[in-house]
């Protein structure tokens, strides 16, 4: 995937941009299919999790998503049916499993065809990946505007990785117009929600601003950090990163 370079005012800094995935997408510990899991007596049968999964249960998503990524036809029939109904969780787990090639071959277009779906909804990691597609040029024509514009819609939700590439865009005016005290302001949402790279950024970006300016950003940071809190957005809506 495409890397961004920040270069004069930040130096040779690189950012890569990740794509972020499902929960199963970084687990630990070996995962049953429901059917073995049935046959075992210590899970849901399948008709249960269909139930809940047409009632849009996000654990019971995350569940069928895993039975997915082994092949398992009937759960991706399932999870096919949910995302086909609207559900975003569903939506944005088809996306990833496209986008990595685990139980349908692999489809970059209709990845970020599913993400967009679940975006469209305010699903913030799916409008982060729908970013880092038209920021890769992945399943869309590349289009920085329209990256900046997917980063900005889950940055605005706390997504760490969404401000910390925003800060990027705003320091070399990729797909914005270049700005240093937005970037400083994304950089420093980042870092405060466990980005420890745009920490550092934060603080270069920094020398670059007046006493003015600096205080007016540090202020707007606090502003905003505030509004997202009280959206309900204390915690970022971050669910692994794809590899």
């Amino acid at each position: 995937m495409r890397s961004i370079r920040t270069v004069g005012l930040l130096g040779a800094v690189i950012l890569p941009l990740v794509i972020v995935g499902g929960c199963a997408l970084v687990q630990k510990t070996k995962v049953e299919t429901p059917e073995q899991a049935e046959e075992q007596g210590d899970a849901p049968t399948m008709e249960t999790l269909e139930q809940a999964a047409e009632q849009g249960d996000a654990s019971t998503m995350e569940t069928l998503q895993q039975a997915a990524e082994q092949g398992d036809a009937s759960t991706m029939e399932t999870l096919q049916q949910a995302a086909e109904q609207g559900d975003a969780e569903a939506q944005f787990n088809l996306g990833v499993l496209y986008l990595k090639g685990e139980g349908v071959p692999q489809d970059m277009s209709e990845a970020a065809r599913w993400f967009r779906l679940a975006a469209d909804q305010g699903d913030a990691s799916a409008q982060y990946n729908l970013g880092v597609s038209y920021s890769n040029g992945e399943g869309v024509p590349q289009d920085d505007h329209e990256a900046a514009k997917w980063f900005r819609l889950a940055a605005d939700q706390g997504l760490a990785e969404a401000q910390g590439i925003l800060g990027v865009m705003y320091a070399l005016g990729q797909g914005v117009i270049q700005n240093n005290s937005e970037a400083y302001i994304w950089f420093s949402l980042a870092a405060i929600n466990g980005d420890e790279k745009a920490m550092g950024l934060s603080d270069k970006v920094a020398k670059s601003l007046s006493p003015n300016e600096l205080r007016a950003a540090q202020a707007e940071a606090q502003r905003r950090l505030q509004a997202m809190n009280a959206r309900g957005t204390e915690e970022p809506d971050f669910r692994g990163v794809a590899e």
